[in-house]
């Protein structure tokens, strides 16, 4: 019979040093242990599947790393998990990821008993049910006062970013954004260990000295459902999140852009000289949380300086406390659910956590009556054709304004005022009435909005017709004007870009999250929020 003196041991010194029972290394020990469990135990130990128990992905959180040879580590998980599913050969054909680099885990397809087991074991800090999470979003570094061509200030002092490398886990890359030039850029640091993954429409030759490394993740996933929606099963971005993501950090400078002249000016990155990886771990279903694990292991063990995730997380993932502990960064959105309190997410202290702002720039369409009077909306319409041109006005107030009316023979023609004092529009909302306003031949689209800091999907509708935002104020001028008229007519002039002083900012975007922090109501997020920059009013325009 064997014996462990070793075995009345403290469980809080087990937890903190693992080296127990007299074996020498940790991850030694735990193996020998596990090794004799099972050769003792064998199918007795081992917990086979209940009859139609479903198998669901776990993590399976272990904590610091015990050893520096990736290998044992991950000959220890396959250990671990033997002695609860019976064989190596089960372990190993049920293990999705293993955490090796920076920190000691693994996920895998098991049972709720099975997870319920694992648990139990000795050296297992936790284990959950893999969650999905979601993704969250050309003056923005003028207005910081960080331009590319400064000459003598912070991004100046700091080389632009040269030499550094900040790994990105998002949706990918478009590689061919001319952010992600390469040229004048010197090969990464000898201590960069990462790789450039091929796969769907992504080769080798896709990376450069700006893209230094890409890999992606769909070991989680169906990957024939991720093919039947569209999605690239490499690290090329479908959706584009991540290729703003990237090149809002580090995006190459690019010279006269604009969006249909509108917002012209240079677009840059915050560290136009830095090097970008990529870790493709989001997907348009969603990110999941195992995935997002294997990204942050593989970015530890690549050698990036800094970390960025715009990824919804209430406290922030628990790897990332490692990433921290070796000296790299970690920047984490604070969230879109603003304007109300108690919504920030990625709360942890040792996370920098990012909210967003306004910036001092707007795109003013005048609205011009037929009386001359002139009002002012927002709007993204730049379809000079069809700009300055009187139509009919007609005017719906609150629930008239619906998809039975713009989709109806009403709207022909016409200019219509939704003029809404009971509720604020939704996104899909605007977007649903915008799309059958255009079909049902309508003229425009005016609409009574409180301003949430952001470019909105229905703004893009306004390509094709004016779709203009107005406050109150002027939705009730147009009404005065409307009701007073016998024929009304209004036209709308192509938008402007208008910067500078008279434009109040930065202020905290409407929908960016706030605190307090929910979990940790008595700290004020330990200096969080720590930092915001530039929101959704310019991204997709920066």
């Amino acid at each position: 019979m064997l014996a462990f003196p070793s075995l009345q041991h403290n469980p809080q010194e087990t937890h903190k040093n693992m080296g127990f029972f007299g074996f020498g290394s940790a991850p030694t020990a735990c193996a020998l242990i596990f090794a004799v469990i099972l050769a003792l135990h064998g199918p007795c130990f081992a917990l086979p599947e209940a009859p139609g128990e479903a198998k669901e992905l776990y993590i399976v959180y272990l904590g610091e790393r015990q050893h520096e040879d990736a290998d044992l580590v991950t000959a220890s998980h396959h250990t671990m998990l033997a002695t609860v599913l019976g064989s190596e050969e089960l372990a190993s054909e049920s293990i999705v990821y293993s955490y090796k680099h920076g920190f000691s885990g693994f996920s895998a397809m098991l049972t709720e008993s099975q997870a319920r087991n694992i648990r139990g074991l000795p050296g297992v800090a936790n284990v959950w049910m893999n969650q999905m999470h979601n993704v969250v979003t050309t003056r923005s570094w003028d207005f910081m006062g960080l331009p590319y061509n400064q000459t003598n200030g912070l991004l100046a002092h700091a080389k632009m970013g040269d030499g550094i490398i900040i790994g990105v886990i998002d949706s990918g890359i478009w590689p061919e954004s001319p952010s992600f030039d390469d040229t004048g850029y010197a090969p990464p640091a000898a201590k960069w260990k990462g790789i450039c993954q091929s796969g769907m429409s992504f080769t080798a030759k896709s990376c450069n000295r700006k893209i230094i490394g890409a890999r992606w993740y769909a070991d989680d996933f169906n990957k024939s459902q991720l093919e039947a929606a569209g999605e690239f099963l490499s690290p090329r971005d479908f959706d584009g999140h991540g290729t703003h993501v990237a090149s809002t950090a580090a995006g190459s400078v690019v010279r006269n852009v604009s969006f249909y002249g509108l917002a012209s000016g240079v677009a840059q990155g915050g560290a136009p000289k830095a090097h970008i990886a990529v870790y493709k771990a989001c997907w348009s279903i969603g990110c999941s949380e195992a995935t997002i694990f294997k990204a942050i292991d593989d970015a530890i063990h690549d050698g990036v300086d800094i970390l960025s995730l715009s990824i919804l997380s209430p406290t922030g993932h628990a790897p990332a406390f490692h990433v921290v502990v070796k000296g790299i960064p970690v920047i984490y959105a604070a969230g879109n659910d603003g304007p109300y309190t108690q919504t920030v997410n990625s709360v942890a202290p040792w996370l920098l956590t990012v909210a967003a702002s306004t910036m001092d720039r707007l795109f003013p369409t005048v609205v011009t009556l037929g009386d001359g009077q002139t009002l002012v909306g927002q709007s993204l319409f730049v379809a000079a054709r069809k700009a300055n041109q009187f139509h009919k006005l007609k005017l719906y107030y609150n629930d008239m304004c619906n998809l039975t009316i713009a989709n109806s023979t009403d709207v022909k023609g016409n200019i219509i005022l939704c003029f809404n004092l009971n509720a604020i529009f939704t996104t899909t909302q605007l977007v649903e009435l915008a799309t059958a306003l255009v079909k049902s031949g309508g003229k425009g689209f005016i609409f009574t909005q409180r301003s949430s800091d952001c470019l909105a999907t229905w703004q893009f509708q306004a390509l094709t017709i004016p779709i203009v935002s107005v406050d109150l104020e002027v939705a009730f001028r147009i009404h005065q004007y409307f009701s007073t008229t016998q024929s009304p007519l209004v036209k709308v002039s192509p938008s402007q870009t208008t910067t500078g002083r008279g434009i109040p900012a930065p202020k905290m975007a409407a929908f960016s999250s706030r605190g307090p922090s929910f979990i940790y109501p008595t700290v004020l997020k330990i200096l969080k929020f720590n930092i915001m920059i530039k929101g959704k009013k310019s991204t997709s325009l920066i």
